[in-house]
């Protein structure tokens, strides 16, 4: 098993692993690979593929704004799990984001994700009560709405 940072070539692969995870949401936008490939080009050391005999069996996008630190999108192919490679993958990602001087980092579990919350929590991390988290999608027609 190897774990090493995510490059563009990856995505076919990685967007395959995730089409395949329950309790997972994906953006046409966001996460097409020229979305990804944008993200990837911002944090180009940040981001995360664990790999094995040239499958890639696990991926993070992970990156930062200078101040905070993200984990998106987050997985491991279900018949890999319970190895450790999803705890490899996150320090792995950690320690990236050590090296750019970032002190906090943070992500999103949808509360439908029973196996990504229960690991989150096995590891470790803490689950917020103290704040809301508030999303608006950018496009034309929301934007002129809340302009009026």
């Amino acid at each position: 098993m190897m774990v090493r940072e995510m490059k563009p070539e990856d995505y076919e692969q990685v967007y395959a692993l995730w089409t395949t995870v329950k309790g997972f949401a994906m953006r046409s936008i966001d996460d097409s690979k020229e979305g990804v490939c944008r993200f990837l080009k911002r944090n180009p050391h940040t981001s995360v593929v664990a790999q094995e005999n040239g499958r890639i069996v696990g991926a993070i996008l992970c990156g930062h704004d200078g101040r905070r630190g993200c984990l998106y999108h987050v997985c491991v192919a279900a018949d890999y799990r319970r190895r450790g490679i999803g705890t490899e993958m996150v320090v792995f990602a950690m320690e990236a984001l050590k090296r750019e001087k970032i002190s906090k980092v943070s992500l999103i579990a949808f509360t439908a994700n029973d196996i990504g919350n229960a690991f989150w929590k096995r590891i470790g991390w803490t689950r917020r009560e103290d704040l809301n988290y508030y999303d608006f999608v950018l496009n034309r027609e929301n934007i002129i709405a809340f302009n009026q």
